[in-house]
C-alpha cells in the first residue's frame, strides 16, 4: 500500500508530467519513442528541480531533530522563490496571510495604524502611519525602522509576520522599539490597538475660499469619494483647490486614475513597461480642474500618490509643495490560488508622463518646505503647518 505521503508526492509529480506534456502536445514538439516520450532539456531540467525539492522535503521531515509539518515546509519552500527576488513586495502568502491582506485593503482591520514595508537593509520601515489612528497619535513617523515588537526581534523578519505581531485585537497593547534618523538612541512607544476604519477623502474651505482637499490613501472608494467632494467644494465657488497627499501610501492605480480625471484634462498619466518593455499608457479624460491647483507632498507620500503628483508636476498643472517623495515606481500584480493562499509579484515599472522612472529616487516638490521639528515638551497639536501655511500663500498669489 502507498503511504499518504508517497501518494502525493507521485500525484505531484503526475500532475507536472501531464502539464509538460500538454504544453508538448499544443506546440507539437512531442517526440514518441514507443512507450517513452522525450522531452526537451529545459523540461527535464525542471523534473528534476522537482525531484530534488521533494527530495529534501522528504529528508528534513524525517531527519529534522524537531520534528517538521509537509504544510509548513512547502509554504517555506514557496515564500524562498519570493524572496530569492530581494525585492520587499514580491512575496508568497499563505491562506491565513492572504485573507488578512484582503481584510486591511477593505479598510477595517485591527491595529496600530501604521503602513510598512521591508528596506533592503532587513529593517521593518514605516511608509507612512494612517492619519488619525494610534501610531501617528503616539508619535510613529515615516522612515522609523521598527526593530522590537514586544520582546520579539524584527530585524531580518518577514514582512508579513512582522506586520501580524504590530496588528491585534482592539483594545490591547503593544510595544514597539524603533530606531529614528538623527536619534542616537532606540526610542519605545507603547500603542493601544485600535479598530482601524479608513476614511481616505476629508474636505472643507480655507481662508479666501480655497478648497482643501485631504486624500490619505487610493482605496477602492477613493475615485467616487474625491469626485463627491470636489463637486461639492465647485458649488461653493473655490477659487483655488489644495491637495493633500502627505503621509498617503498609495493603494489602487484604478482610484488614482479616477482622480486625475477630475483634475488633469487629456493627457498621459503614467505609463508602465514589464519584463519585455511592453508599454501600457494610461490617459486621463477628463476635464480640467478650472481652478489654480497645489499639491502637498513628504517622504510618506507613495506609490499612487507619485503618480498623481509625478503627472501634475510633469504636466505643468500644479505646484508640487513640501518634500521629496517616497520613491516606490513599482508596481505589484496580486493573484488569489485556488487553496485560499496568494501572492504579490512586482511585474512592472511605471514612468511619469516625461519618462522619468522614480523608484528609490522620489519626486522633488516645486518648492521645498520641511515641517516643524517636535520638541520633546511640545504637542502634536501645537505644532504650526508650515508646508499648509505656505501652500495658502502661494494660492492667493495664484488667485491675485
Amino acid at each position: 500500500m502507498i503511504s499518504k505521503n508517497k501518494a502525493v508526492q507521485l500525484g505531484i509529480i503526475l500532475v507536472l508530467i501531464t502539464s509538460i506534456l500538454t504544453f508538448m502536445i499544443t506546440n507539437t514538439i512531442e517526440v514518441v519513442m514507443g512507450e517513452r516520450v522525450v522531452v526537451s532539456k529545459s523540461d527535464y531540467e525542471n523534473l528534476k528541480d522537482v525531484e530534488k525539492l521533494l527530495g529534501l522535503k522528504e529528508y528534513i521531515k524525517n531527519n529534522y531533530v524537531e520534528g517538521a509539518k509537509d504544510d509548513a515546509l512547502m509554504d517555506g519552500a514557496m515564500k524562498g522563490l519570493f524572496e530569492s527576488l530581494g525585492d520587499p513586495y514580491s512575496t508568497y502568502l499563505t491562506s491565513s496571510e492572504f485573507k488578512r491582506m484582503n481584510e486591511m485593503t477593505s479598510g477595517s482591520f485591527g491595529g496600530i495604524g501604521v503602513i510598512v514595508t521591508k528596506s533592503e537593509e532587513g529593517y521593518i520601515t514605516v511608509v507612512a502611519p494612517v492619519e488619525d489612528t494610534p501610531g501617528e497619535k503616539a508619535g510613529i513617523k515615516t522612515n522609523d525602522k521598527i526593530i522590537k515588537v514586544d520582546d520579539k526581534d524584527l530585524v531580518g523578519m518577514e514582512l508579513d509576520k512582522a506586520v501580524d505581531l504590530i496588528k491585534g485585537e482592539p483594545g490591547t497593547k503593544v510595544t514597539l522599539t524603533i530606531l529614528r534618523e538623527k536619534v542616537q538612541q532606540p526610542m519605545t512607544f507603547e500603542i493601544k490597538r485600535e479598530m482601524i476604519n479608513q476614511k481616505a477623502v476629508k474636505s472643507e474651505i480655507k481662508e479666501n475660499d480655497i478648497g482643501y482637499i485631504r486624500l490619505s490613501s487610493f482605496d477602492q472608494d477613493a475615485g467616487k469619494d474625491f469626485k463627491k467632494a470636489l463637486t461639492a467644494l465647485k458649488a461653493k465657488n473655490i477659487k483655488g483647490l489644495i491637495l493633500d497627499l502627505r503621509q498617503n501610501p498609495g493603494g489602487y492605480v484604478s482610484s488614482c486614475l479616477e482622480i486625475a480625471d477630475e483634475l488633469l484634462g487629456e493627457g498621459m498619466v503614467v505609463y508602465t513597461e514589464d519584463i519585455n518593455k511592453n508599454r501600457e499608457v494610461y490617459n486621463s479624460k477628463g476635464a480640467s480642474l478650472g481652478v489654480p491647483l497645489i499639491v502637498l507632498v513628504d517622504e510618506g507620500s507613495a506609490s499612487a500618490s507619485e503618480i498623481l503628483a509625478g503627472a501634475i508636476k510633469d504636466r505643468k498643472a500644479g505646484l508640487l509643495i513640501g518634500t521629496k517623495t517616497f520613491g516606490k515606481g513599482l508596481v505589484q500584480s496580486v493573484e488569489g490560488l485556488k487553496d485560499g493562499s496568494g501572492f504579490k509579484l512586482t511585474t512592472q515599472k511605471y514612468y511619469t508622463p516625461n519618462g522619468i522612472s522614480i523608484d528609490k529616487i522620489g519626486i522633488e516638490p516645486d518648492i521645498e518646505v520641511k515641517p516643524m521639528e517636535i520638541k520633546d515638551d511640545q504637542r502634536l497639536e501645537d505644532l504650526k503647518d508650515l508646508q499648509l501655511e505656505r501652500a495658502i500663500q502661494e494660492m492667493l498669489k495664484q488667485i491675485k
